[in-house]
């Protein structure tokens, strides 16, 4: 029998069904136990992932961290496990990128625990009416009520600057790698952002997507965030007050909506002893079954795009799957050179010092550029 130690982020959605999941494990008939250990999601950026795999077997990771474990040489690829058929076959039943935002140096290492990306969340009974269906009909209605809130806390400023270069049809660092995004695609994005930013009430001002759905629930100072990432638990009724979940503003009729991808995966770690009861016991959790059943119904959020378009998971979860899922299918994959983690936290925060004080969006832009720049001394891969 082999014992496992594993770490995930401190959240329902991140910890229950995997929980679950071990303790359902008997050590005599499956051969394996499991322990999950859990840490704040911001946690896994002030850790170096080489750190948490010395003390873990598994580790849940989000994309963005995978250039900087495989630089470490700290994590198994997934193909010397499952083999490269079964990764293929995984990657064509996953919902949009969620399992190829892991692949790196030709190679995956994550398995897509989570899917999420950034949707747009509203209090459907302040709206009274559709949510907007593009950028034009939100700014309306932030000058109309200024109950239009942005997520601008850790790093969701600079994820909702890159959301909205994709949006405008510069997906970045896509074309190249060492180019963020042209001056006039980032003086569009700044100046949209900026001025919700002004008009974002001040109350949810340094919560993150957590913090400002929590207070959306149960406050009406906010009614529409147009950027955030989904978080479905949200979705069911608190006192009576539901949030709407639909996809991500387009610029343009028939245009894409921009949106940063999130989620996390589970990865192996360099010192996990790689048993076949341990590659069942992942595969389950990828497969129909769980994906579908158990892991929603433990608060969970599957990357199976057939749970994604599952009828009974809609309607308990009032439809958040089915009206989010486009965003999902089209959403941004960031960077994941070594360097991008600390950009991210350097870039939102230079642009949350420039919403406040009214800074110029050219010079913005060109100081966004230069610290993304500084972040890839070595070029190569995104």
């Amino acid at each position: 029998m082999q014992s496992y130690r594993a770490l995930t982020w401190d959240h329902p959605r991140g910890y229950n069904a995997l929980a679950a999941a071990a303790a359902r494990l008997d050590p005599v008939r499956d051969g394996l136990s499991i322990v999950w250990d859990r840490q704040p999601l911001e946690g896994f950026e002030s850790h170096p992932i080489a750190d948490l795999c010395a003390r873990y077997d598994l580790v849940v990771l989000d994309h963005p961290h995978v250039g900087e474990a495989v630089e470490a040489d700290c994590l198994q690829p997934l193909e010397t496990v499952f083999g490269v058929d079964r990764i293929a076959e995984l990657d064509a039943a996953t919902i949009g990128p969620c399992l190829s935002s892991y692949r790196y140096g030709g190679r995956h290492w994550a398995l897509p625990l989570d899917a999420a990306t950034q949707v747009m969340a509203a209090r459907g009974d302040l709206l009274e009416g559709p949510s907007p269906q593009g950028w034009a009909e939100v700014v309306a209605r932030s000058q109309q009520t200024g109950k239009v809130a942005l997520s601008m806390a850790g790093p969701h400023a600079i994820l909702s600057y890159l959301s909205l270069a994709a949006a405008l049809g510069e997906p970045p660092a896509v074309d190249d790698p060492d180019l963020l995004v042209s001056p006039g695609t980032g003086r569009e994005a700044f100046e949209l952002l900026a001025e919700l930013a002004a008009r974002s009430p001040t109350s949810v001002k340094d919560k993150n997507p957590i913090g400002i759905l929590g207070h959306m629930a149960t406050h009406d100072d906010v009614e529409l965030c147009p950027l955030i990432y989904g978080y479905v638990n949200y979705a069911a009724p608190v006192e009576g007050k539901a949030i709407r979940f639909t996809n991500a503003p387009r610029m343009t009729t028939g245009g894409q909506p921009g949106s940063t991808l999130g989620g996390t995966g589970i990865s192996i770690s360099r010192r996990c002893p790689v048993t076949p009861e341990l590659i069942d016991h992942l595969l389950w959790l990828m497969g129909d079954e769980a994906q579908s059943g158990f892991i929603p119904s433990h608060d969970g959020q599957p990357s199976r795009r057939s749970a994604w378009a599952d009828e009974a998971v809609n309607r308990r979860w009032g439809d958040f799957y089915r009206n989010t899922a486009d965003t999902l299918e089209a959403a941004y994959v960031r960077p994941r050179h070594s360097g991008y983690i600390a950009f991210q936290t350097k870039a939102s925060a230079l642009l949350r010092d420039a919403f406040d004080i009214r800074r110029p969006a050219g010079a913005v832009v060109a100081e966004l550029q230069t610290l993304y720049r500084a972040s890839r001394p070595n070029g190569g891969e995104r």
